[in-house]
């Protein structure tokens, strides 16, 4: 197992990998970067796209990837100085482990296929709220994520992290919503918002029809452009006092009525 050793964070390389931890060069050069054992784990079981795995050389390449390290699967493995992998990571804490992919290219086309639900996200910048609606749509089995204007970046270190793994299991595609939206309602899908003045429970509405869940920041709630391509506003039911839920929240309960009407209502 010869691995490269890189110990100095002046290093050409490690510049290069330091430099996607801002979005300009992600975007740039269409990589980001991962951190930890298990979204590691998942990329390679999903076939992501794996150029690198850097691990700390005082810790050695963790024991559920030795396996993989062994045999030089999954990209070019590297061992770094402490120095190196706190550089690159976003966190306090160096992981014992960080990879660098290629970022996927998703077919917007696509999302406009019949029996779709799709989440689509307006302005929604807190990376946590992001990830964890990631996450639910994962498990609600939902077709599709959509970041539009204002939304924090999926490859974000915050947003990566979040997502706990489930950005490699469904299509996360970043785009104008208010280009996105007519070709989806064109192609028979209705878009639904929420709002505290609607007439409809979410649990009256049909979830089995193709449908985009439109989520706006908790400040602004939907943009006016967006707001404006609305069909028809739910609103989730509150016994107690408290004047919202969270959007992350409020997201996942429309998520698991979707998924119980689709699933187990039959």
């Amino acid at each position: 197992m010869n691995h490269v050793y890189i110990g100095s964070p002046q290093n050409d390389r490690v510049k290069h990998w330091a430099s996607l931890l801002a979005k300009k060069n992600r975007d740039r050069e269409g990589q980001f970067i991962i951190e930890g054992v298990h979204l590691i784990q998942e990329a390679v079981k999903t076939g992501a796209a794996v150029l690198q795995i850097v691990y700390d050389e005082e810790r050695g390449v963790p024991a559920e990837l030795e396996d993989m390290a062994s045999k030089g699967l999954h990209g070019e493995w590297i061992s770094a100085s402490k120095a190196v992998m706190g550089k690159c990571t976003g966190t306090d804490t160096p992981p014992p482990v960080f990879a660098v992919l290629r970022k996927p290219v998703m077919q917007v086309e696509e999302l406009y296929s019949s029996a779709s639900l799709i989440i689509a996200l307006d302005g929604v910048r807190d990376p946590g709220n992001v990830g964890t609606i990631i996450r639910s749509a994962d498990a609600a089995g939902a077709d599709a994520v959509v970041l539009g204007q204002g939304c924090v970046d999926l490859y974000n270190p915050k947003t990566v992290r979040s997502t706990m793994g489930s950005l490699f299991h469904l299509p996360i595609i970043q785009g104008d919503l208010t280009e996105m939206l007519p070709k989806a309602r064109a192609a028979g899908a209705k878009a639904i918002g929420t709002s505290l003045q609607a007439d409809h429970s979410c649990y009256g509405y049909d979830w089995t029809q193709p449908t985009w869940l439109l989520m706006g920041s908790e400040s602004e709630g939907l943009s006016p452009e967006v707001r404006a391509l609305v069909d028809e506003s739910v609103i989730i039911p509150m016994e107690g006092r408290a004047e919202s839920l969270n959007v992350a929240m409020a997201t996942t309960v429309l998520l698991f009525e979707a998924m119980r009407q689709r699933k187990f209502n039959k």
